[in-house]
């Protein structure tokens, strides 16, 4: 990795959308899908997808801060997801699925619980913000399969009904800030 570039670990949900959708952005260097937050040594998909092994699916963003900043990724995390919704993202359910901000310095830290408080009290949402805000452990890095899974498969059922949609919405909400 470069040494301009920063690292954002985010999950919101099934990892697929948000892989595809931070790939597109100008500024992101590269995605990657991966695990954390649990408790399980070097997880599986068919382990974390159980729910026993207390990892979150997350992206792991490589930025570039001088084109996009942290709290930009922020923003766009939280329009692609519920953040009100506890261990789940639509029909997706588990602690797998949680809303999650891993950040990796106190910097990120105080952007995310800033960020947090702001749309809170501005009740963006109609309940509580569900996301937790905590330190970045180990990320293991998903299988390889799920690199550009959505590019690679978009016939796919679950990537027809659920991630289609949200990508369309994305692309003409962010418009402006893709590649």
């Amino acid at each position: 990795m470069r040494e301009s570039l920063q690292l954002a670990t985010l999950g919101g949900g099934c990892f697929w959308c948000l892989e595809s959708a931070f790939n597109q952005l100008q500024g992101v260097h590269s995605v990657k899908s991966g695990y954390t937050g649990g408790h399980t040594a070097n997880p599986t998909y068919k382990e974390v997808c159980s729910g026993n092994t207390g990892h979150a699916e997350v992206i792991q963003v490589s930025f570039d801060p001088a084109l996009i900043s942290y709290r930009e990724l922020l923003e766009i995390f939280f329009a692609l997801h519920d953040p009100t919704q506890v261990n789940r993202q639509g029909n997706d359910i588990g602690s797998q699925y949680r809303t999650a901000i891993f950040y990796h310095d106190t910097a990120q830290a105080e952007a995310a619980r800033q960020i947090i408080a702001e749309m809170a009290h501005d009740k963006i949402w109609d309940a509580p913000i569900a996301t937790e805000v905590q330190a970045l452990d180990t990320f293991y890095p998903a299988e390889d399969y799920h690199d550009n899974y959505f590019e690679r498969n978009p016939e796919n059922q679950y990537c027809q009904a659920v991630v289609s949609p949200k990508l369309a919405k994305f692309k003409k909400t962010f418009a402006a800030r893709l590649k």
